[in-house]
């Protein structure tokens, strides 16, 4: 599909991937900057979200390798989720095509305040391991998959749900928990850009050029996440959910009806 932007245009959105790289790797919602910079240059939806995840794959694959190097995760401890992540996913991308996403309209916002709010009012959470609350076999094949179904159907704050849910209830800590879910966010963000590459619903120019900005900035982010720990993680996740709460309410034209 042909669609052309100016070098000036390709530059803002380097930078924009750039931004959104490095909040990704530490708390996810790196779509609340990238997907609204791609609508702004005029693309239709369907090529902003297709473009958009090979950015994305580009971020999340870096944060990944980054973590792994690292050693804050070993990919032969959650090769299981990663391919329940990618199936979740797959199936969330061809169900998009068939339902309507304005069934979640009323069940996000709820979900990304509670995130917020958990992490806002649990100051201690995630400093350091605890008992798991929810066994392997659930985590596998039920939680994983439904998170990665949703980033294939919808997908904001895709990474922290993952997040949210290691700390929560599988007792991680939060930077263990941040590192599952880069990887598990990785494999999401494949099996959709997958999808999107068949129905030739990616523009690659565009894409390439965000992948640079995606790769820095998602280095820097968890190398930050790393170093930081979850006094930096925990404010940056609560700002994320608190900002696509907003961000939600006025794509929705509910903000000024809030504040009226």
């Amino acid at each position: 599909m042909d669609f052309v932007l100016q070098g000036d245009a390709l530059a803002l959105l380097f930078f924009v991937a750039l931004t959104a790289g490095f909040i990704d790797a530490m708390a996810g919602g790196g779509g609340l900057i990238t997907i609204p910079a791609l609508l702004l240059m005029q693309l239709p939806p369907l090529l902003a979200l297709g473009t958009n995840k090979l950015q994305g794959c580009s971020g999340s694959l870096t944060a990944t390798y980054a973590m792994m190097k690292n050693r804050q995760v070993r990919f032969r401890d959650i090769r299981i989720p990663f391919l329940t992540a990618f199936l979740g996913a797959g199936i969330g991308t061809l169900a998009v095509q068939q339902i309507d996403p304005k069934a979640l309209d009323a069940l996000i916002p709820l979900i990304l305040l509670g995130i917020g709010f958990y992490f806002l009012l649990s100051p201690n959470a995630g400093e350091v391991d605890s008992k798991p609350r929810l066994g392997n076999g659930l985590y596998r094949f039920l939680v994983v998959p439904v998170i990665g179904f949703y980033d294939g159907f919808f997908g904001p704050g895709t990474g922290s749900f993952f997040s949210l849910v290691g700390v929560s209830l599988r007792g991680q800590n939060l930077i263990s928990a941040t590192a599952v879910a880069k990887v598990l966010n990785f494999a999401t963000n494949v099996a959709s850009l997958a999808m999107f590459v068949a129905g030739g619903k990616v523009i690659w120019m565009v894409g390439l050029v965000m992948v640079g900005g995606q790769v820095i900035g998602a280095y820097a982010g968890a190398h930050a996440a790393i170093k930081g720990g979850a006094r930096l993680i925990r404010p940056v996740i609560v700002v994320v959910c608190f900002a696509m709460v907003l961000r939600y309410f006025w794509q929705k034209g509910m903000l000024a009806w809030l504040m009226g």
